[in-house]
């Protein structure tokens, strides 16, 4: 077996998990070099795997969060505890595909994932793949995809952790996990909560108050602080994972999670109501089940799982009519029911040759209704009446898989695929793809891949009402990877990793929704959009003595993406600018220094200014968002005592008090603070 890239190895993941009872944060260096009998799945992957420190840092964190400081990919945020999504290489939300224990979850309507609703404490392992390696999972990742699992616990027997928290804008976190480890029967049940009023202030340059002399004449101005309001958080999530291992190497699991969420809709800072006279509010409710089975033999491995997501969401906006009656604007609801069934089979049919195959099939229930107070002129007067509009749809999808991966030699190897999508009744040309990598010595390792790709319209873009568009045309789009690694350590003292890839992708048929002359937005396809840019990553561990240890990881991209498509008239000044709402600079970092039971850990995240009109004009106000760089900070203690570990940390977001905004007039907060208490009992 070759020691892994990039992380801890399993072994030493499962001795010194978050929860362990070890008080030393001081964690063991192994020994990690590229070797030339690599993992034949991993030929050629362009891909990032979060550690369990990144994951469980704090239990108010998201995978928003840890996606934010972790990693080369853009996260939009609409603001504290609002809407989150990602997107890779300069792609949009819907080019990246997500996954949960091999389930796709992004929504069939909007085509994306809330980042914002998925607690980082319900995730055991995250992957990114970047590119063309997202092929091996799904279609449809233009830009990449993410994989989300859990994972049975390695103690063996009882262990149970819990976590309270406390923090600014009377927030509560709450986390409960209960694990059993048997010989053959595993289970974990997880519990989270999150209560928070989000009430936090800013300082809204979005507004202009004036001071005037004692003649009623303007002396000065300034702008005022200003309340986020309607921004309430109410959220809780509920896991239970059991795992079977029987007899003749069958594995049997079932992953169910469970999630209801209450959210304010923060007013925009250019929203000038007073009052608290209304109503501004999404909720979610949402099942997903999982069940899997798995049977490995001596060459082969053969595995099946079905799954079922349902999700209800509602979206209300009422006003006080003056006289203590709300008057219901908009009642928006949806209503989506996914099946899904997957299998796979993969042969080693030789020392260094691995056949796989996979079928994978969606079946989607989508109703969506909108309800909008509109007057409708009468002969006798002007009444309010509430017009339903939406739609009812049904879409089948399925996909199938063949790869081969090949180590030609100790030093060469090859990874050729083909994969099949089907949507409803359109059906994809062939999507091929092809990885290579080569051991240029034991440190250093090269890798290039070059793969097509298709996704194909949401449901809102073909019905939405009004402005879905029918004849939408699916994007498609060839990419092209080249990239290197490096890994080198010594065991005991240090370790060091890091890789640079330069990216080119070619997307056409790129889907964006205009404004038309009727009043309403419609989705059109784009002719051409080119993007491409460097992503690079390394992560280090270094031990300073028996005491200390200083660690960190850091990223950085620069990701053009740039709008080559037809001009829609003569002076559409699009054509040859950078897409909306995406940096062409990104960097983060986490550096953690530890000392026996203490640790400080140090997160720091910059964008570049992302413009918000496709002309790309800064000469308004509202023509860019201006670029932040957030940094965040968590000291912990842990503590032994004989029937307990307990930790204490104390979290300051936004250190230097940093005046932001990630989306056009959504703010977010300043300087705010955060404490936890975990209490991990010892079962002997």
């Amino acid at each position: 077996m070759s020691a892994t890239l990039l992380g801890f190895s399993a072994g030493v993941l499962a001795q010194n998990e978050w929860w362990n009872n070890d008080p030393s944060y001081v964690t063991p260096i192994e020994e990690s070099a590229v070797v030339a009998e690599r993992p034949l799945g991993e030929i050629g992957q362009q891909k990032t795997s979060l550690d369990s420190a990144a994951l469980c840092l704090t239990v108010s964190q998201s995978m928003a969060d840890v996606l934010t400081y972790n990693s080369s990919i853009f996260v939009k945020q609409y603001g504290r505890g609002s809407l989150a999504t990602v997107s890779f290489r300069g792609t949009a939300a819907s080019h990246t595909q997500v996954t949960w224990n091999g389930m796709k979850i992004n929504s069939p309507m909007l085509g994306m994932t809330d980042f914002s609703l998925i607690p980082s404490y319900f995730t055991d392992r995250a992957t990114l793949l970047h590119g063309s390696s997202s092929l091996a999972v799904t279609g449809g990742g233009l830009g990449g995809a993410i994989m989300l699992e859990t994972a049975p616990s390695q103690k063996p027997g009882w262990d149970i952790d819990a976590v309270i928290g406390a923090g600014s804008y009377s927030t509560w976190d709450g986390f409960l996990r209960v694990n059993y480890g048997g010989h053959k029967l595993k289970s974990s049940t997880r519990v989270a909560a999150t209560i928070s009023k989000n009430d936090f202030t800013y300082r809204n340059y979005k507004k202009k108050e004036y001071t005037y002399d004692k003649a009623g004449i303007p002396n000065g101005s300034y702008y005022p602080i200003d309340t986020n309001r309607c921004g309430s958080i109410r959220d809780l999530h509920l896991m239970q994972d059991f795992y079977y291992t029987a007899d003749g190497g069958n594995k049997l699991s079932l992953n169910v999670w469970l999630m209801s969420s209450l959210r304010g809709v923060p007013l925009l800072s250019v929203d000038y109501r007073s009052g608290v006279g209304y109503i501004n509010q999404q909720n979610e409710n949402t099942l997903r089940a999982v069940t899997g089975w798995e049977k490995s033999g001596n060459d082969y491995i053969v595995s099946a799982k079905a799954g079922w997501l349902h999700t209800r969401q509602g979206y209300d906006f009422a006003r006080d009519k003056g006289n203590g009656e709300m008057a219901t604007m908009i009642a928006s609801r949806s209503i989506i029911n996914t099946f899904h069934a997957f299998t796979q089979g993969k042969w080693f049919a030789a020392e260094r040759l691995m056949l796989t195959a996979q079928v994978a099939a969606y079946q989607h229930f989508v109703k969506s209704t909108d309800r909008n107070a509109l007057s409708m002129v009468s002969s006798t007067a002007i009444t309010p009446e509430k017009i339903a509009i939406g739609y009812d749809e049904a879409r089948f999808e399925s996909s199938a898989y063949l790869s081969v991966k090949w180590n030609a030699t100790k030093n060469l190897g090859f990874s050729a695929a083909l994969r099949e999508e089907l949507y409803g009744d359109k059906l994809s040309p062939i999507i091929p793809v092809i990885n290579a990598d080569y051991l240029i010595n034991k440190y250093l390792t090269a890798k290039i891949s070059a793969s097509r790709n298709y996704r194909y319209p949401t449901l809102n873009d073909l019905y939405f009402l009004p402005g879905g568009n029918p004849d939408l045309l699916p994007e498609s789009g060839y990419s092209y990877d080249a990239g290197i690694a490096f890994s080198r350590s010594k065991e005991g003292r240090w370790k060091f990793n890091a890789s640079a890839t330069w990216f080119d992708s070619y997307i056409d048929n790129w889907i964006v929704w205009i404004p038309t002359f009727k009043g309403y937005w419609t989705p059109r396809n784009v002719k051409k959009v080119h993007a491409y840019g460097v992503e690079t990553r390394a992560d280090g561990k270094l031990n300073l003595g028996s005491d200390w240890q200083v660690s960190g990881s850091g990223c950085f991209a620069w990701t053009p993406s740039i709008n080559h498509g037809d001009p829609a008239d003569w002076a559409d000044e699009a054509i040859g600018k950078q897409l909306v709402y995406i940096p062409q600079f990104s960097a983060s970092s986490v550096i953690a220094l530890a000392y026996r039971n203490w640790r400080l850990s140090y997160k720091w995240c910059w964008y570049s200014e992302r413009y918000t009109t496709s002309d790309n004009d800064i000469t308004t106000r509202i023509g860019r968002v201006l670029p932040y760089i957030m940094n965040d900070i968590v000291l912990e203690r842990r503590f032994a005592v004989k029937w307990s570990s307990i930790s204490l940390k104390l979290a300051v977001n936004n250190l230097f008090d940093e005046e932001y905004e990630s989306v056009l007039n959504h703010p977010m907060p300043g300087r705010n603070f955060e404490f936890f208490i975990e209490v991990t009992p010892s079962f002997k």
